[in-house]
């Protein structure tokens, strides 16, 4: 299959579902090819895990989200620790 640069601008998402499902693509410019594109053998990123960070994160304090208590904002506003 070959493809002026116009066309195959137009029609990407074919072009690469051509390719995927094993066609050979090229783009030509002015009739002379310049690009084939090609299927990657495999893919370029790993596959994420989850859990990676289990255990080497350390919660100091489990209720940092809770609103300051009176005394807290007072204490805070004062600048005393």
């Amino acid at each position: 299959m070959q493809y002026s640069v116009a066309d195959a601008k137009n029609k990407l998402p074919e072009l690469i579902k051509a390719v995927e499902d094993g066609y050979s693509v090229t783009i030509c410019r002015r009739g002379v090819p310049v690009v084939d594109i090609v299927r990657t053998k495999r893919p370029t990123r790993k596959k994420r895990s989850l859990g990676t960070l289990k255990g080497k994160i350390e919660i100091i304090d489990p209720n940092w989200w809770k609103p300051m208590t009176e005394e807290e904002v007072d204490d805070f506003l004062s600048g005393r620790r």
